[in-house]
């Protein structure tokens, strides 16, 4: 058994994405374990049966219990909340709440996810990716940052001692709608004589279909994805095209994947995309059930020699940049010596010529 942990920005993000794959997974007798970050607390009602008073009022109740349904939906085995509150959309008031996801320090948040991560000890790390142009969600953003940090750190015991036994996750995943599976669905519901949801919109925004070196095959499993969603019933409504337009056969049957970007992996290589592709994310993982990855000597000698290179990289740039101070120090102080020498000199000769004024003066 291996362990995939997945870390989300918001209650129903888990449901929209990854959501099939995991339950394959899951159903495969791996586990999945879901971290979501906020309680999703600036999330409007998309659901018009939902928009009551009672709901609204109890927003971040609500969405916990929806949550709950849609991790029992996919299979984890757990669901770990990071804290903090929902920062609402970019350029929001709610940016600034001081408890907000936003506002937090980076390096405390990190520490929170490295904490999780070295006691669930996963084998793959599934995050958001460094390209957002599409969604800027500050909450989004934010996941990103600290996954990626938390990836570099959780094997290195000099990083927060505090937060439990280092652990080292072997590979690391961005999750992606790729252009490819929205150009297929549109296909779709225009072969059926639907109208599709995909306007010119969709078409536009900028995509990471290049970038795409990981293709799971999720047929069968599209369902885990519908019961997921309608979980959610404030942020989902049942009768929205874009969620349900397809049924979840002509959805298969249009494109059976999800796709990943395998951004770094330290157990072997990572495909260049296109052609060269992978279709399996537990692909090269050295299972070592509940055991640290340490246990297997040449899975801990990769690792330790990655967070190695890693500190000797940056402690060579820190070298340099202290070198090119320490020149640029110099050459100031020389700079500064010259220019008081220029100036002394100058002194000197205005002297003479006042003293050889006075004499000829009284003369």
């Amino acid at each position: 058994m291996a362990r995939l942990l997945t870390i989300h920005a918001h209650p129903d993000d888990e449901a929209s994405k990854g959501a099939p794959t995991c339950g394959r997974y899951v159903s495969e007798g791996h586990e999945a374990v879901l971290v979501c970050a906020t309680g999703g607390e600036e999330g409007d009602i998309q659901n018009p049966a939902m928009d009551r008073p009672e709901i609204k009022e109890n927003m971040a109740a609500v969405r916990a219990d929806e949550l709950a349904a849609s991790v029992e939906a996919i299979g984890f085995s757990d669901c770990i909340m990071l804290g903090y509150r929902d920062s609402g959309m970019e350029a929001d008031p709610a940016n600034a709440n001081p408890e907000c996801f936003w506002q937090a320090d980076l390096d405390e948040a990190t520490e929170r996810f490295v904490a999780i991560i070295r006691r669930v000890r996963p084998h793959i790390l599934m995050t958001y990716g460094d390209d957002q142009q599409g969604y800027r969600h500050p909450d989004h953003l934010r996941v990103h940052d600290i996954s990626y940090l938390a990836w570099q750190r959780a094997g290195d015991p000099a990083w927060y001692p505090e937060a439990g036994e280092p652990w080292v996750p072997q590979k690391l995943y961005y999750s992606t709608w790729s252009r490819a599976r929205l150009a297929a669905h549109h296909a779709k519901f225009q072969e059926l004589g639907k109208d599709s949801p995909y306007n010119d919109r969709w078409f536009e925004r900028p995509d990471q279909d290049h970038r795409i070196n990981a293709k799971v095959d999720v047929t069968g499993f599209y369902g885990v994805r519908r019961a997921a969603l309608l979980a959610h019933a404030t942020q989902v409504d049942p009768n929205e095209k874009f969620w349900f337009g397809l049924d979840d056969a002509d959805a298969e049957a249009a494109y059976p994947y999800e796709d990943f970007i395998l951004a770094e992996s330290r157990v072997g290589r990572v495909p260049a995309g296109g052609e060269d592709l992978e279709h399996d994310l537990f692909h090269d993982v050295v299972e070592a059930g509940l055991e640290p990855v340490a246990e297997d000597p040449a899975a801990s000698a990769r690792a330790i020699a990655t967070v190695q290179t890693d500190h000797q990289n940056a402690a060579d740039k820190a070298a340099e940049a202290a070198a090119r101070a320490a020149e640029l120090a110099e050459a100031a102080r020389a700079s500064a010596e010259r220019m008081s020498d220029a100036a002394a000199t100058a002194a000197a000769r205005a002297s003479d010529n006042t003293v050889e004024t006075a004499a000829g003066d009284a003369a």
